[in-house]
């Protein structure tokens, strides 16, 4: 028998799972076989993900002990099954999570993977050249280590988006619009090296290099960032392109937007940034996600105790 295809919402989130997240061919397949076993329960009770009760998940996580898997397994589909509805819920496809108060549910958060500023730096020395898809591509990963931004909403920029750009003095820090989760407006600072990389790829040589003579769709010709046929960039097209130039920084294919954006928060925290102004800069409803990053700054914040507590190194210890 043919195997059922995913609906719309589980394909966009597993296409936002390999784009924004990163996650590797394998982990997707699992992911993907989970969904389909999930699906196929709600459909057997005349049920979808859009309208699915506390009651669907919970049987159907039951239905997955009562069929002999194993319990790494079974966790990971209530993973899974939990990040559907709140990516269904974020992208305002369902009006409720019922994965929110379940029992057993919610599952271990990962650390945030991170780059060090070295490998940051190698990754952005990379981009050479002055050929306006350099340009582009320089301005790109610019932005995203400078201001924390999802993919979604960097490939979403409008250039109405940048003006407050316009009225900063070079070596000033600018601000630039962006639409998160939700459609909830922030306004995020923008250093100097990411100012001067978007003002190349605006100039002359770089943009309007890529204006086709007609716009194919509406909304194309207020983008920031346009692909090769003069389009706006895609999500896939920026992970591409981060890809591409992590291979040839030697940082491997596993880099991802996300893991900029976890790196700019990890670095900011380790340089003493404030939590709060982090989970501004980042967009995050809750403080208790941008916490996950204090920990991943565990081993920076050690040394810096280490060393500049006065009572806190073995000399001092010592002296006692």
């Amino acid at each position: 028998m043919p195997t059922a295809p995913l609906s719309t919402g589980a394909e966009e989130y597993l296409s936002w799972l390999a784009v924004e997240r990163g996650r590797s061919a394998n982990t997707l397949a699992a992911y993907r076989r989970d969904l389909r076993a999930y699906e196929a329960h709600l459909t057997d009770h005349r049920r979808t993900a859009l309208d699915a009760g506390p009651e669907d998940v919970e049987a159907f996580l039951a239905r997955r002990r009562q069929q002999g898997h194993h319990p790494a397994s079974v966790a990971r589909a209530a993973s899974v099954v939990r990040g559907l509805h709140r990516f269904l819920l974020d992208e305002g496809m369902a009006n409720a999570d019922p994965t929110a108060d379940l029992e057993g549910v919610r599952t271990t958060r990962r650390l945030p993977k991170a780059i060090s500023e070295q490998e940051v730096g190698r990754l952005l020395e990379s981009v050479v050249g002055d050929h306006p898809l350099a340009k582009r591509d320089r301005a790109l990963l610019e932005l995203l280590y400078a201001t924390g931004a999802r993919v979604s909403e960097a490939v979403g920029l409008q250039l109405v988006d940048l003006a407050e750009l316009a009225s900063v003095a070079p070596e000033g820090v600018g601000l630039v619009r962006l639409y998160g989760k939700g459609a909830k407006e922030r306004l995020v600072p923008l250093g100097h090296h990411a100012a001067l990389a978007l003002a190349e790829w605006l100039g002359p040589g770089g943009r309007p290099l890529l204006v086709p003579d007609r716009w194919r769709r509406r909304g194309d010709a207020e983008a920031v960032f346009l692909n090769t046929r003069g389009g706006r960039l895609t999500r896939q097209g920026a992970f591409e392109i981060l890809r591409r130039h992590a291979v040839r920084a030697g940082l491997g294919d596993g880099v991802s937007p996300h893991v900029l954006r976890h790196s700019c928060a990890t670095h900011m925290l380790a340089h003493g940034a404030d939590i709060r102004v982090v989970q501004e800069l980042l967009g995050h409803v809750s403080i208790a996600t941008t916490q996950l990053y204090t920990k991943v700054s565990a081993d920076h914040l050690r040394a810096a105790y280490e060393a500049a507590h006065p009572r806190a190194g073995q000399a001092s210890a010592a002296a006692v």
